[in-house]
């Protein structure tokens, strides 16, 4: 068994599930969720049980340190209460069910502010066990050949200092160590490309900055808070300008697709969101949409933000760099390329909301393979009440 723990700072994970969890705290009343686990290729999880309840048991006894309470104070977006929040915060592995269905089953429930934390170390954990146990003593050295060859085709075909990107790679990592590995040698040979990372502990650790702000869920939910489906994600973004003013201004557009995103994104969200993120369905298609979408609104598209993190590869990137050029302003969030290219399979394995309140909640992006739906019922009547179109 795994004993040593893997997760070893309640910060090694991604920032906008802290910045969630202070929109939560601050403006929602009590709220129920569930998550669950998905692996989207064929393999076989289930002999990391023991291992992966071994490692969870083991982060849920961490707690806030001073250090950590502290750099929190010193980032813009945090509060006082929310902070002493957190460091009274003890996570209950209870909340969390790991168990051999007919493949690995893991369901998360409990109050959204308790359960929000274990998504992104779990899947981190699963992925480090996986590989721990099927490649113990693998070499690193092809994974270091690859990220130099990422560098030298960053350095060869983008030849001013706007190209930047960031670490989005926390749960899909290799392992902690080579996301740590990984993040310096980026520090050395691409200081000015390399925008930050969303994993707090390594921000807070290598001086880098914390990058994010919304996910998936955040939109997912309102999908039942609000009394209007129709207008949920408009509530949604008016919640979080409510909680940041302004800031962690960039806004997820594909839970239930752009084209929908767009209809309830009007001209004061236009204005006051300095951007938006691109998470699937073609890239450049999006782009247009949202150049569009400003254009329309009379909004100079050249002050606002375009994030792309839809699997990107640097030639990716590099590609829906030169087509936006300085038409906005785009930036790159990169996962798995980045922390987990080192000549083996990456796993696919994803954790998502699918209930708030005890009703089903979908996620319905541009990309078929990304729906997130466990009741066929409740997917029906929100296709029809907005007008989703079906994905082929």
């Amino acid at each position: 068994m795994m004993s040593s723990p893997m997760i070893t700072s309640l910060l090694d994970t991604d920032l906008y599930k802290f910045t969630m969890m202070q929109c939560i705290f601050h403006q929602l009343k009590p709220v129920t969720a569930c998550y669950e686990f998905t692996c989207r290729k064929n393999i076989d999880l289930t002999t990391l049980i023991a291992d992966i309840q071994r490692q969870l048991e083991l982060f849920c006894e961490l707690q806030l340190t001073p250090q950590e309470a502290n750099y929190l104070k010193n980032l813009p977006f945090f509060t006082e209460d929310f902070i002493h929040y957190l460091k009274n915060l003890k996570l209950d592995p209870k909340q969390v069910t790991i168990q051999k269905t007919a493949s690995l089953s893991i369901h998360i429930e409990g109050s959204w502010l308790d359960t929000i934390l274990f998504e992104v170390p779990l899947l981190a954990i699963i992925s480090e066990c996986y590989y721990k146990k099927h490649y113990p003593n693998y070499s690193l050295s092809e994974g270091r050949a690859r990220l130099q060859s990422k560098i030298t085709e960053i350095k060869h075909h983008t030849t001013d200092y706007d190209f930047s990107f960031s670490d989005f790679g926390t749960r899909r990592r290799f392992s902690k160590e080579w996301q740590r590995e990984v993040l310096l040698t980026l520090q050395e040979a691409l200081p000015h490309c390399l925008a930050g990372t969303s994993n707090l502990a390594f921000a807070h650790s290598l001086g880098l900055n914390p990058i994010g702000t919304m996910a998936h869920e955040y939109l997912q939910a309102f999908q039942v808070l609000a009394t209007d489906i129709k207008h949920s994600q408009a509530l949604a973004l008016s919640v979080w300008l409510k909680e940041y003013h302004g800031a962690l201004g960039i806004a997820l557009t594909d839970a239930l697709g752009v084209d929908q995103f767009l209809t309830e994104f009007n001209h004061d969200l236009s204005q006051r969101f300095s951007g938006l993120r691109h998470d699937s369905g073609d890239p450049l298609l999006w782009t247009d949409k949202i150049l569009a979408h400003y254009q329309k609104m009379h909004i100079d598209a050249q002050e606002k933000c375009l994030v792309f993190s839809d699997s990107l590869t640097i030639a990716k990137a590099i590609h829906i760099y030169h087509y936006i050029k300085k038409r906005a302003k785009p930036m790159f969030g990169i996962g798995t390329h980045l922390m987990n290219d080192v000549g083996l399979a990456a796993l696919d394995i994803v954790i998502k909301m699918t209930e708030v309140n005890g009703t089903a909640v979908i996620k319905y992006p541009d990309t078929p393979g990304k729906i997130v739906s466990t009741n066929e019922q409740r997917l029906n009547y929100l296709k029809k009440e907005l007008k989703l179109k079906s994905l082929v």
